[in-house]
């Protein structure tokens, strides 16, 4: 039996199309840079939890900045096959958190941002894990 030319065509260009998709990490800076973010700060999650490997907090100067801002990424994260985020506060965008697997966005209004201050929590480094001294009976 002879393969089809078409079939071999529609695999090759599966695999050129694959090899074009971008990371999500790669479409989520792209995406804060291309929309004119300000003061982007990525924060290493491994080994701190297992919700993501990275975070990602970006302000916007207004409502009307912070919603374009998630929605571009999401749009990005779609045209480049990752499918639809999980996306929390886009009715008032105030904060928007866009939740892409292993990275979490946050957009923030500097003021709420600010008052949240999201940075100090997570970029704390871990205590070191103490184990409880055996009691002594006596």
């Amino acid at each position: 039996m002879i393969p089809l030319p078409h079939t071999a065509s529609l695999s090759t260009k599966s695999a050129a199309k694959a090899s074009q998709e971008k990371s999500v990490q790669d479409i989520v800076m792209e995406g804060l840079d291309e929309m004119k973010a300000e003061d982007v700060v990525v924060i290493d999650l491994v080994g701190k939890t297992s919700l993501a490997d990275m975070m990602v907090i970006a302000s916007g100067r207004s409502n009307r900045h912070v919603g374009s801002i998630a929605e571009h990424i999401m749009e990005e994260m779609k045209n480049n096959g990752h499918g639809f985020p999980r996306v929390e506060g886009m009715p008032s965008c105030d904060w928007v958190l866009i939740d892409a697997g292993d990275v979490l966005v946050h957009v923030f209004r500097p003021e709420v941002r600010a008052f949240y201050n999201l940075e100090k929590m997570w970029s704390a480094d871990r205590p070191d894990e103490q184990t409880a001294a055996p009691v002594s009976r006596q």
